[in-house]
């Protein structure tokens, strides 16, 4: 099949689905640190976790040695309503840049809740149904991960209660609506709804939010309300394994075609779909079977990785969360009310920190106006809308695409789609305008944070 013409669009049948997700811990020389308890500061154990998460969701969190897990029927019944998911040869992209470079992108747009979020959801809500919950509560940034989250609960006829970063909350009431249209009850977070966030918005006045402080309020209101659990749409060991399904399908896409990437870009927040997309490549890596260039991209607003500290924090602004050994830039970092919506979080992902910290993958920062410049060349070309989250993604893909245009080289890149972007037309009007500006923190103000960072020693 290599010799083939490479169609637009990679389907994969049925039977080609993943039927496992994938563990890369398993192949980790240098696994994770564990998380730790805020008031003991020792590693938690399954069952101090088990208070806040469900049981077999704390099961998958803590284990760093099964490479596979077996998918339950039920998630694969759900999953093929809209998987597998397309694997796009950007062919009108790379005419317009006049590139030697091929250039991929994986598709996660493809369902009402319109980013990959609804992977993990359906995994997390299906668990709690198991475990005869009545609801699960939860955070969310731009709302991907509240829609998707109450999608999944409607399913399975769960209870969800919504605690939405209050920027987002305010410009994208469409994505509220379809979070309540689902059933979810969606509150602006911080709220007066919890005792933390009532002290977060006692010590900040007037503050925007941030995905810490959604989460603070979303524990707490698990933890007061019996037959609850909190459940997580990025950063967590858990959430990885369930997106594993994005870079195991990509890659069953390439290889029915003999096609090798070179460089696998994804944009990063707190990790789900950069850690989905590269995990089985990453996992060759690891293995010695195949090398690869991955690139996380981060907005320059928020920049966990490329200006963040390696060291344990709290996952939580309000401090009730367990501590993660991270890049971060202080879980008391509020970003600026940026459009980066679901990348504004505080820190990364455990295990995407330890591979970056073992120089294992690169990152870089882009500015926003930057990124909504690729946003729309790549709409008026590829015909797609795409997600400001994704379109991090696709600058660094453009960018990278001239550098072969300059050198001649015919690499092969393959970026993440996240999602589509139909909800965040504040977004493109403000760019649009010309009304958008980038925001940059300073030195000054990220050395704050850090001088409140937990003093830990493990």
């Amino acid at each position: 099949m290599s010799n083939e013409k490479i169609p637009y669009k990679i389907y994969l049948e049925e039977s080609e689905m993943p039927k496992a997700w994938y563990n890369l811990r398993a192949d980790m020389k240098n696994k994770p640190a564990a998380l730790l308890n805020p008031q003991t500061l020792k590693p938690m154990t399954a069952q101090e976790l088990s208070g806040v998460f469900c049981d077999e969701l704390v099961k998958q969190e803590l284990d760093d040695t099964t490479p596979y897990f077996e998918i339950p029927d039920e998630i694969k019944k759900f999953y093929k309503m809209y998987r597998p998911s397309p694997l796009v040869r950007a062919y009108c992209l790379e005419e317009k840049l006049q590139t030697p470079a091929k250039i991929y992108y994986k598709f996660e747009g493809n369902n009402t809740s319109g980013s990959h979020k609804l992977n993990s959801a359906i995994a997390q809500a299906y668990y709690a149904k198991e475990q005869g919950l009545v609801g699960v509560t939860t955070e969310t940034g731009a709302g991907q991960w509240g829609t998707a989250l109450s999608m999944a609960c409607s399913y399975f006829g769960l209870d969800c209660k919504v605690y939405m970063v209050k920027v987002s909350y305010e410009q994208k009431p469409f994505r509220r609506e379809v979070m309540r249209t689902y059933g979810a009850s969606v509150t602006p977070s911080p709220s007066m709804e919890t005792e933390v966030g009532r002290k977060i918005l006692a010590e900040h006045p007037g503050t925007t939010g941030s995905l810490g402080c959604a989460i603070s309020e979303a524990v707490e209101t698990a933890v007061k309300n019996k037959g609850y659990r909190y459940v997580l749409g990025s950063v967590l060991n858990q959430v990885l394994l369930h997106q594993s399904i994005i870079g195991l399908e990509t890659k069953t896409a390439l290889d029915k075609y003999g096609i090798k990437a070179d460089i696998i870009i994804g944009c990063a927040g707190g990790g789900s779909n950069l850690g989905g997309l590269i995990s089985p490549f990453m996992g060759e890596k690891l293995r010695g079977e195949a090398d690869y260039r991955i690139i996380a991209v981060e907005p320059a607003s928020c920049p966990s990785f490329t200006r963040g500290k390696f060291a344990y924090d709290y996952c939580d602004t309000g401090m009730v969360c367990p501590l993660a050994k991270m890049y971060t830039l202080g879980s008391g970092f509020i970003p600026s009310a940026n459009h980066a919506g679901g990348l504004r979080y505080h820190g990364m992902s455990s295990v995407l920190s330890q591979l970056y910290h073992d120089k294992l993958m690169e990152a870089v920062s882009v500015a926003q106006t930057d990124v909504f410049e690729a946003a729309v060349q790549f709409a008026r070309v590829e015909g797609i809308l795409p997600a400001p989250e994704s379109a991090h993604a696709i600058r660094v893909a453009i960018d990278e695409a001239m550098k072969c245009k300059e050198t001649g080289e015919e690499k092969t890149i393959v970026f993440g789609l996240t999602g589509t972007g139909y909800f965040d037309m504040v977004a493109y009007q403000k760019y649009n305008d010309g009304q958008m500006t980038d925001y940059i923190p300073t030195d000054e103000e990220i050395q704050a944070n850090f001088d409140k960072l937990p003093r830990v020693d493990v």
